[in-house]
């Protein structure tokens, strides 16, 4: 559905829902909809209004719809519903949603939705919330189908068609032991092509790519990425099947750390909630941290200039092209550091790639201050500095392009190495240590080349 004839039908549905029609006047426009959709229009009414929404769909997309709201306005739909009601949907939800939920309300609202699911899904799902937040086993949904290594093909396909609403994905069967550890894995393609008696153990694959349930979830991603998996296995310490994480949940892993990556690169801690749900002071809270260390660190600006005053003083015309070579430094940094910081993050680049990395940055550097040298001295010719003071600023803008593309290359992979996120160094923090720096290789080559 494109967007404009989407807006019409979410703003004709929420029109027919706020003025009290009959479900039969708007479900059939409803029941168009993605679950997404669905969502973003139960945001906008009232809590009849999404009552109303909701008992006018299925109960699988009324339940996937309320995963993409945010956990308070899921619970208050859940507790309107009423035990049964608020049962139907919590088992037609992904059980990582279920679990996302659960840790993310008050105790006492969280003991009240347990209570009402069956004892062995809440088992499960206790499991799954001790794990810690940004693991893969935090992401784990337990909605996959396993199976037994010593059944037959026909003994798999039918308990397949038994379970097969409740799964998340068809694509694999797990294949697992007598003590539920995974020891293999049977494409569904592979399982319908297969001899009836057949057994699973002889025809799974062995070699099964799983991640442990205390992976990190990026590395997860990764691995499903790599292998362009539809969803990738989560196993315990002991081997055992904790459950399965799909692409769709590591797509938003994706996005998730993407936008981590940026806000950081602009010299802000991450959002923990959306922009507009960030009050004021939570956004300043955010952001005075780095711009205080920024504020310090740019201090040896002030220090290189007031050392290098009587060379100033001599040459008045340096001081016209300090903005520009600053600038410059701090320009070519922030795209070292913004390709660097992506490379590691998807694993691309390590510690042992270090000289490598800084040995083609640096050759990078030489072309781009070389470049950034013409310019230099075409803008010195034009202002009429005359030839001595415009080699500088041009040789300048050599040196401190190759300086800044070394610094840029190499600090985010040595604070990797020391597992810090490598893209705290940031664009404003490379352009502040190159500021000063740049400064200090300016005035040393005006000092040297100019004798003063």
């Amino acid at each position: 559905m494109e967007t404009p004839e989407r807006e019409e039908v979410l703003a004709a549905v929420e029109a027919s829902v706020r003025a009290g029609e009959a479900p039969e006047a708007w479900a059939g426009r409803l029941r168009a909809l993605q679950p997404f959709d669905v969502a973003e229009l139960l945001s906008r009414l009232p809590e009849d209004g999404r009552l109303a929404v909701l008992a006018a769909l299925p109960p699988d997309v009324a339940a996937e719809s309320l995963e993409h709201l945010t956990p308070e306005v899921q619970y208050r739909i859940l507790d309107r519903l009423g035990p049964d009601g608020s049962l139907t949907l919590l088992l037609h939800m992904s059980s990582d949603a279920v679990a996302d939920l659960l840790l993310s309300l008050h105790p006492n609202q969280a003991a009240r939705l347990r209570e009402a699911l069956p004892l062995g899904y809440r088992e499960e799902l206790e499991r799954l919330m001790t794990f810690p937040e940004h693991t893969a086993g935090s992401l784990a949904s337990v909605d996959y189908v396993a199976a037994r290594e010593h059944w037959t093909v026909d003994e798999a396909l039918a308990h397949v068609r038994k379970v097969a609403r409740e799964a998340e994905t068809l694509n694999y069967v797990y294949v697992l032991d007598a003590r539920g550890r995974l020891v293999g894995v049977v494409s569904l393609r592979e399982l319908l092509l297969a001899s009836g008696g057949d057994r699973l153990g002889a025809i799974a694959r062995r070699d099964v790519i799983s991640v442990r349930a205390t992976t990190d979830q990026e590395e997860a991603a990764r691995i499903l990425a790599r292998y362009d998996f539809v969803a990738l296995p989560v196993v315990g310490d002991d081997g055992r099947m904790v459950g399965i994480v799909t692409v769709d949940d590591l797509v938003d892993v994706i996005h998730e750390e993407a936008m981590e990556d940026i806000q950081r690169l602009g010299g802000s801690l991450p959002l923990r909630e959306s922009y507009f749900r960030t009050p004021v002071l939570g956004l300043f809270r955010r952001r005075v941290g780095w711009l205080l260390v920024l504020f310090v660190a740019e201090s040896y600006t002030s220090a290189v200039l007031a050392h290098f005053q009587t060379t100033l003083a001599q040459v008045v015309a340096l001081s016209f092209f300090i903005p520009l070579l600053t600038g410059t430094g701090g320009n070519i940094g922030s795209q070292t550091v913004a390709t660097l910081v992506r490379s590691l993050a998807v694993g691309e680049v390590g510690f042992r790639d270090i000289l490598r990395v800084a040995a083609k940055e640096a050759l990078t550097g030489v072309l781009l201050g070389a470049a950034m040298a013409v310019a230099a001295y075409v803008r010195a010719a034009m202002m009429g500095v005359g030839f001595p003071v415009g080699s500088v600023v041009a040789t300048g803008a050599l040196f401190i392009g190759l300086w800044a593309s070394i610094v840029a290359a190499v600090l985010p992979i040595a604070l990797h190495r020391l597992r810090v996120d490598p893209a705290v160094v940031s664009g404003p923090l490379i352009t502040t240590l190159v500021d000063g720096t740049g400064l200090f290789i300016y005035f040393s080559l005006a000092r040297l080349m100019l004798g003063v």
